[in-house]
């Protein structure tokens, strides 16, 4: 769902931004949630994502504010309240993309490098586009000018754009994540070596932005469940999301995946799992038994309205995320899934045609090429309509 819209330099929403976003704002969606915004411009995840400029210094200038103030009156002027999305790709930045030299280092809580396999191909993709990442310190953590400082900026610029909320991207393998998992979080300062100190840059972050911003300006966060495998890290997800929760969050959505293990890019998040919503079973149960009254979101194979409602009324979660049909049908609520005058139950439904990736790239020796061609089409999608043509289900 990264737009891919807003090149650099200035790396700022432009009218292709609010082609794309105004065909949602028109749909009919209870919430529109943005693609990854980063906060430093210096590490971007792709080279047209939406960034804040790195620097406390390098203040907004009147054309910057008066994009982000288009941008957000575009998504909302039907009257859906939208949340930007906020991000650091941390070690998950490749080299080349951003505005920092190709050879510098990226950044992450412990230097641990990526790993996609044991082929020799696979860890020189590791190596040329990632490298080893440098072990930030508490000055860059924390400090003036830090990453929790960045967080905080973007926060306030969102709130003063006039969007509804934020919510931090804490899963897929980007910084927030390296901070919250063992794997990738071996430090012993009071950042690392606890469930409760990996989460103490998040909780800062929730904190510091709600001061920045409004008691009614909402914020949610995107957790992982990827790593709770079993009943040990589960209890570490849990202590995590008790503190998380214990902050004031109003929303938390569950994912799973990284780069080294893309979940989130499966083609079985194609296929609808039905009521008994069998994604993240674990945190799911866990957040409803500890955390009755937490506001549980859950993205991921929702094609159905039945589906939908069934998940709904089960109490498998409160909010349901749809990502890959709002590409290819912008006004599925509005047109199908909301529409019960004209749509029956039986036909309330979005079937998406299974990717079929190129021979040549199905069978290229590194996982990743195949998972992101079926990611990039929906991509693709989302630039037709930033270029004012309606998107296709190929």
């Amino acid at each position: 769902m990264a737009e891919n819209l807003a090149p650099g330099p200035d790396h700022k929403p432009n009218q292709k931004s609010v082609s794309a976003y105004g065909q949602w704002a028109d749909g009919g969606w209870g919430m529109i949630l943005t693609g990854n915004v980063q906060v430093s411009d210096v590490h971007l995840g792709g080279p047209g994502d939406v960034a804040i400029p790195s620097h406390a210094s390098q203040t907004p200038s009147p054309e910057t504010k008066e994009a982000w103030k288009t941008w957000a009156a575009t998504c909302q002027r039907s009257g859906t309240p939208t949340i930007v999305q906020l991000c650091h790709p941390g070690r998950q930045s490749p080299a080349g993309i951003s505005n920092r030299s190709f050879f510098a280092k990226t950044i992450a809580p412990s230097p641990v490098p990526l790993n996609f396999g044991p082929s020799i191909l696979e860890r020189l993709a590791a190596s040329l586009l990632f490298g080893t990442p440098h072990e930030m310190t508490v000055e860059e953590i924390s400090g003036e000018g830090g990453v929790v400082d960045q967080f905080v900026e973007a926060a306030r610029q969102s709130f003063e754009a006039g969007f509804k909320g934020i919510e931090l991207h804490g899963a897929h393998g980007y910084l927030l994540a390296q901070f919250l998992s063992p794997l990738t979080n071996h430090r012993t300062d009071s950042f690392g070596g606890t469930p409760a100190k990996r989460a103490e840059v998040v909780l800062r972050t929730i904190r510091a932005i709600r001061a920045a911003t409004s008691p009614t300006f909402c914020i949610g966060i995107k957790l992982n469940s990827v790593d709770a495998a079993t009943s040990e890290s589960l209890s570490d997800v849990m202590a995590q999301i008790r503190l998380v929760a214990g902050c004031g969050i109003d929303f938390i959505e569950i994912s799973g995946g990284s780069y080294e293990n893309p979940l989130m890019m499966s083609a079985d998040r194609d296929k609808e799992h039905g009521a008994a919503r069998e994604l993240f079973p674990g945190v799911r149960a866990g957040c409803a038994q500890g955390f009755p009254r937490l506001v549980l979101m859950v993205t991921g194979g929702f094609r159905t309205r039945i589906g939908m409602e069934q998940a709904l009324e089960s109490g498998g979660c409160d909010l349901i995320g749809i990502g890959r049909p709002a590409t290819v049908k912008p006004k599925l609520p509005k047109e199908i899934i909301l529409n019960t005058r004209d749509v029956p139950d039986e036909r309330a439904s979005v079937a998406l045609t299974p990717y079929q990736a190129p021979w040549v790239v199905k069978h290229f020796p590194l996982k990743m090429v195949g998972l992101g061609a079926s990611t990039m089409h929906y991509g693709a999608q989302i630039k037709r309509m930033g270029d004012g043509l309606e998107p296709v289900d190929r």
